[in-house]
């Protein structure tokens, strides 16, 4: 009993490690969680390439949103197949992988190579690092590096890496080239916005007439005099006082005729009431 109950573990560890290994690489479930790469996995599914990725113990696939992949959805089903097989490397990179490699192109190995159809290295790929960004390419020589890496989506060591570039690779003999994007538009900073002058009361008619009177160079009076202090001097008199001052300097004084006629009649009015009492 204890050698079979042995046995018995011994295949059911086994196949846990088979189907592990297995399950290990499964494209179809590493992207069914990021709908912006439902049209690279249908594309995958359509050209038949799902169970030969699913094959391999360890794969890194270059996969491209669905705005990226519309470039080559249209395109034949063979070429197309041709096209995502060189987006598959036989290998695993992740995004810690990726900024370990020295300033330098890598060459990688796809599965279009796999197929025994690749000319001219058109079925490997370049991996270069350059300025702290990393770029992907055809490994034909002449053939720029275009395809930007942007980020790791999936990555389950050493199995399946799932990683997203910004552009299709089309390897020189598998179809026409898919043109770079332009950059976006800069866009200018806004300018700032105009300073707004004081604003400025336009003058009265009475003030245009006070300008209008007044001589060159001469500024209107507008703010009241201020009220003299206690310790402050007497103002001077204006031109209303001096006038009266003037005018009662002008007046004759008494002449001494009047003045003798004036004590006559007193004391003859004295004398009229001394005899008026007498009697």
């Amino acid at each position: 009993m204890g050698l079979k109950t042995s046995s018995t573990i011994l295949c059911l560890t086994i196949l846990l490690g088979v189907s592990s290994i297995v399950s290990a690489v499964n494209i179809t479930r590493a992207l069914e969680k990021y709908p912006e790469f439902s049209t690279m996995t249908e594309l995958l599914t359509k050209t038949e390439l799902t169970p030969i990725i699913n094959k391999r113990q360890t794969i890194t696939v270059l996969a491209l949103s669905n705005d990226a992949i519309a470039s080559i959805s249209g395109r034949p089903e063979e070429e197309l197949k041709n096209i995502l097989m060189n987006h598959v490397v036989l290998d695993y990179f992740d995004e810690l992988k990726l900024k370990g490699l020295k300033d330098r192109s890598t060459l990688l190995t796809t599965l279009y190579q796999s197929t025994g159809l690749g000319q001219q290295q058109n079925g490997f790929l370049n991996c270069t690092k350059a300025n702290g960004k990393i770029y992907f390419g055809s490994g034909v020589k002449g053939t720029p590096q275009t395809a930007e890496y942007i980020t790791t989506v999936f990555r389950n060591p050493y199995n399946l890496s799932v990683i997203q570039i910004s552009m299709p690779i089309v390897a020189p003999g598998l179809g026409s080239p898919v043109k770079v994007p332009p950059p976006p538009p800069m866009t200018s900073p806004p300018a700032p916005s105009p300073k707004k002058a004081a604003a400025t009361p336009a003058p009265g008619p009475a003030e245009e007439d006070d300008y209008a009177d007044a001589p060159p160079g001469a500024a209107p009076e507008t703010a009241p005099a201020s009220a003299p202090s206690e310790d402050s001097p007497a103002p001077a008199p204006s031109n209303a006082g001096k006038k009266k001052m003037a005018a009662a300097d002008e007046a004759e004084p008494p002449s001494s005729a009047s003045n003798a006629s004036l004590s006559f009649g007193v004391v003859i009015f004295l004398g009229f009431v001394a005899s008026f009492t007498g009697f």
